[in-house]
């Protein structure tokens, strides 16, 4: 092999150790967060350099268990190409043709609070707090639930519904979201469950407050012009995140 080829070699490698390392994190700090559900639910990532690949975590594993060098590579078509274990099927079904349209991250739950208020005839997330306020141009609202997500023409139908929005509401399911890179997915799945159980406990008090229509567009200019800002603030977020977990000993690295 050559100098030059040797080094892409290197460089794919590492960023494909990096993506490995992060995703394990993402499902570490879930657990943390309490958005796991017993063995189920899925988060993926495009391998870096393989466009039609993408890690899942092993199927039968506690998302306490899944660590960088046990995360499987699977194609677009739901089969595994490398590493140990099985895909899910509902895993392959939502997320390959949300990664087939060039989605680097996906990551579905059925996170309580968020998973309460897609159960509402009504399950939009209302600018009645400023982190419903933030993510609520974001969403998009899919209210046709066909029942166990099987087929990837039930996951084709979801993306057609996501279209070029960043976080999906599933009527009676949960929730995905999506982004360039591990930290952005993440930070909006803790936000959205943030928003999702204050807009709860609100709506269990009373009628909420909702944000004016003035102060909305206000804050979108805000965002729009403070793109950079935000970004660099999900970078830190991430990187505390797996500081915390390094500190209390996980392996999620290894």
């Amino acid at each position: 092999m050559s100098q030059t080829n040797q080094r892409v070699s290197n460089y794919h490698h590492d960023l494909q150790m990096s993506a490995r390392i992060d995703l394990a994190a993402a499902h570490r700090q879930a657990v943390d967060d309490g958005f796991i559900e017993g063995i189920d639910n899925h988060f993926t990532l495009t391998v870096p350099g393989n466009p039609d690949r993408f890690f899942l975590n092993e199927f039968g594993l506690h998302w306490s268990e899944v660590k960088a060098s046990n995360l499987i590579e699977v194609t677009l078509d739901g089969d595994v190409a490398a590493g140990k274990g099985s895909a899910n099927l509902a895993a392959v079904s939502i997320h390959a043709p949300l990664h087939r349209r060039g989605v680097a991250c996906v990551l579905h739950t059925h996170m309580p609070y968020a998973t309460a208020l897609s159960q509402l005839e009504d399950m939009t997330l209302e600018p009645c707090s400023q982190n419903g306020l933030i993510l609520h141009d974001q969403v998009a609202y899919d209210y046709h639930y066909n029942g166990f997500a099987d087929t990837q023409g039930e996951g084709e139908r979801m993306a057609d519904v996501l279209g070029n929005k960043h976080i999906l509401m599933l009527a009676n399911h949960g929730v995905v979201t999506t982004g360039e890179t591990v930290a952005e997915a993440y930070h909006r799945l803790y936000f959205l469950e943030r928003a999702a159980m204050t807009q709860m406990i609100a709506m269990a008090a009373g009628k909420r407050r909702m944000i004016s229509d003035d102060i909305l567009a206000k804050t979108r200019e805000v965002i729009r012009a403070s793109k950079n800002e935000l970004a660099a603030e999900v970078t830190l977020y991430f990187d505390a995140v797996k500081r915390v977990l390094t500190a209390s000993g996980s392996d999620f690295a290894d």
